[in-house]
């Protein structure tokens, strides 16, 4: 996880309110929920919580209802903020369908993101009145190709589960928009509901087989491709390499291909290329020259969003790593160069949450932990939420093996974090971190567990969603920390703090069971 430090809020209030003064498309997240809250021309986003409500209005007014789950800090959230919301195409599609912004730190978020099995930032759901899902929309391709599926989406009867089953039993009555929408379906969602994540190689490159030759079935055997090479393990599925190797060459190769499959040529184009070839092999020499030559087409082309073209350049590192332990002075010089250039033409302040973080991460991979830090450090200042880029700095800390400077960065991050979901995410990352780093600093670990418990028992759906997920990684941690029973004295007393929240949770409530087996799961 990546993160930021603390600042003067007074400054960012200004800053904030300047932005948003002239932004029509999105309506601030720290602003109090509204039954509307409506920027002059913009979306009319629902941000009461009812989603009850919002679900009835649908209904009467016949409108599918769109649902974005979200945070203020992180990139990609920003990101959609500032490629596709602030679209004046979007914000006309909205008339026709119910927008409604779920902030991940509001009270009943985290109960709504269980019913609705939304976890990761962001996460955008387009689903019928009844709240049948119509689709799980992406939330890594370029604003186009959003747009595309959006319209797509909006104009059909058919949920996706539908369409998936009928696509499995060979019915030809599915039309090519039908096949788009499974091509561009969030697949990659862990918390997706068509098929079990284990499944979802095999499923896609079964879908590609059987869908009609052209633009659909190549994304959909891109997307069972990279699935399969990023699987733990990577076993789900039997492919023919050479055969693979051949057709992904083929589809790097067209710049047309590789332009509508953006999202993939950037995404895990190491873990593929080392799937499928082996070290310093000819194959693997060919494979890495053609997508290295789409990789720089991409971060070339000024019609990619700023972070989707450092995207291709954390690829283009990422691939020069796989046979080499250092990289040669010529990239790390390219990369320092282009992180500048989209840096300095970067104003907007969403935009730069995700170009900041996406810049940052290009420096760190091609070794450049120094001027990373300095950007991240430039950028703490004008940063609507700098807590998020104070973990970047401690993971360049950590990096560098200073522990103490690494342990400084993650105390301030967790300590300029905000909100009840965002600081139990923070706060756990700091307690892993602390038993990594810091063992031995029993009084630390139990002065900041303590803390995080005793927010905890004032928060709302403490133990829903990824506030679960949060307490169950920091559990881990802490158990794997007194394995031994070497820190027993701290773990007794925090956990005596847990039981005495879990005893006040109501034995019917569905969140008892998960607050008691926090520090019992090993």
């Amino acid at each position: 996880m990546k993160i930021i430090s603390p600042f003067s809020v007074k400054l960012l209030a200004g800053l904030v309110a300047a932005v948003l003064a002239t932004s029509s498309s999105f309506a601030a997240e720290s602003v109090a929920p509204d039954l509307h809250t409506v920027q002059p021309g913009g979306i009319e986003w629902r941000k009461d919580n009812n989603l009850d409500a919002a679900f009835a209005l649908a209904k009467s007014s016949n409108k599918p209802l769109f649902l974005y789950w979200g945070a203020v800090w992180c990139p990609p959230c920003n990101q959609v903020k500032a490629t596709i919301f602030n679209r004046q195409e979007f914000i006309e599609k909205s008339r026709h369908f119910i927008p409604v912004y779920l902030d991940g730190d509001s009270p009943s978020a985290q109960k709504f993101g269980a019913q609705f099995k939304v976890r990761g930032y962001p996460t955008m759901i387009l689903l019928k009145p009844d709240g049948t899902e119509i689709t799980r929309l992406p939330g890594e391709v370029d604003s186009e190709r959003y747009l595309q599926v959006l319209s797509l989406a909006m104009n059909t009867s058919t949920s996706v589960n539908d369409t998936y089953k009928a696509a499995l039993a060979g019915a030809k009555t599915l039309k090519a928009e039908d096949w788009s929408l499974l091509a561009d379906y969030s697949w990659d969602d862990p918390d997706q509901k068509l098929v079990a994540a284990k499944e979802v190689p095999a499923t896609l490159l079964r879908l590609a087989e059987i869908c009609p030759p052209g633009a659909a079935a190549t994304r959909l055997y891109l997307k069972g491709l990279f699935a399969l090479a990023t699987a733990e393990p990577a076993k789900s599925a039997t492919i023919d390499k050479a055969k693979a190797i051949s057709k992904l060459s083929n589809a790097l190769a067209s710049p047309k291909v590789a332009r509508d499959n953006l999202d993939l040529v950037a995404g895990p184009a190491a873990e593929v290329t080392g799937y499928l070839t082996t070290a310093k092999s000819p194959e693997r020499v060919k494979l890495v020259t053609v997508w290295n030559q789409a990789l720089v087409k991409s971060s070339d082309d000024a019609t990619i969003s700023k972070a989707d073209r450092l995207g291709a350049v954390i690829a283009q590192v990422a691939l020069a790593k796989l046979d080499n332990a250092a990289l040669s002075p010529s990239l790390q010089k390219d990369v320092k160069k282009r992180v500048a250039a989209i840096d300095h033409a970067t104003t907007d302040a969403y935009e730069r949450q995700s170009v900041v973080h996406s810049a940052a991460e290009a420096l760190g991979s091609a070794d450049l932990l120094d001027d990373s830090d300095t950007l991240l450090k430039a950028e703490l200042q004008r940063s609507h939420s700098p807590y998020y880029f104070m973990s970047t700095l401690g993971s360049n800390a950590k990096k560098r093996g200073d522990k103490a400077a690494a342990l400084s960065w993650y105390s301030q991050a967790y300590d300029a974090s905000k909100g009840p979901a965002t600081r139990l995410q923070w706060g756990a990352n700091y307690v892993g971190n602390l038993v990594d780093l810091a063992p031995g600093d029993d009084a630390r670990i139990e002065r900041t567990v303590t803390g995080i418990f005793t927010e905890l028992s004032k928060t709302e759906n403490a133990f829903y969603e990824r506030n679960r997920a949060s307490l169950d990684k920091m559990g881990k941690k802490l158990i794997s920390w007194n394995k031994d029973g070497q820190h027993q004295a701290v773990f007794q007393k925090i956990h005596a703090q847990l039981d005495g929240i879990c005893a006040k949770l109501p034995a019917n409530d569905p969140q008892k069971a998960s607050c008691q087996t926090v520090l019992t799961k090993s």
